[in-house]
């Protein structure tokens, strides 16, 4: 797979600006009447990664993130200050956050989810980048320990339990994260006259499957 597990630098990606996006097909019958429908079960982020950089060392760094990604040939880790942890920005990461699954007494692995609600809906968000230090487990209120009672995979958001969790019990989970993304572009435009005199350079990014 074409991903590197390094994160774009964090101090250049605070004050970027993008979020998600969804595609929904919209037509409208000849009674005025709508029908939507969307191929898209998740929504995909778009980032203008230029809009962080604040001195001319920030572009030599951009620079040299992207010729290391060779352009938009390798996906990358991408710290959204906006949407980054399990539970309010504000707060710090508890284990109980999320409810992730629920036990069944044979499985033992279970993927990182974390759910946006609203009213009576909600919406599910595969969790595939997770933070190394940051994922705490829950069990009926009980904390794991990592090492001894759990496994995470940093690469795909998978926990696996040493033991299989007992039937019905609620498993939690508490985390930050990143998104998997890649350049939206194979050129990246500067000038330093012009950043001098307070222009940034357009660097899309797009969050990419893994």
């Amino acid at each position: 797979m074409n991903f590197h597990e390094v994160r774009f630098p964090a101090n250049l990606s605070f004050g970027s600006v993008g979020g998600p996006e969804r595609r929904t097909d919209v037509v409208t019958l000849a009674n005025g009447y709508e029908e939507r429908n969307t191929p898209w079960a998740h929504s995909r982020r778009r980032y203008d990664a230029g809009l962080g950089m604040r001195s001319l060392d920030d572009i030599e760094t951009l620079i040299a993130f992207f010729e290391a990604r060779q352009g938009q040939m390798y996906g990358f880790r991408w710290k959204d200050w906006s949407d980054f942890k399990s539970g309010l920005a504000s707060g710090d990461v508890a284990f109980g956050d999320q409810v992730i699954a629920q036990g069944d007494g044979v499985k033992t692995a279970f993927p990182l989810i974390k759910t946006y609600r609203s009213g009576e809906f909600s919406y599910a968000r595969p969790i595939v980048k997770p933070v190394q230090g940051t994922v705490r487990i829950g069990i009926e209120q009980d904390e794991m320990r990592e090492a001894v009672d759990f496994e995470v995979d940093l690469t795909s958001g998978l926990v696996t339990f040493a033991t299989p969790p007992a039937e019905d019990v609620q498993i939690t989970a508490g985390f930050e994260f990143d998104v998997p993304v890649r350049f939206d572009t194979d050129r990246i435009q500067t000038s330093v006259a012009s950043f001098q005199a307070g222009d940034v350079p357009n660097v899309p990014v797009v969050e990419v499957r893994v």
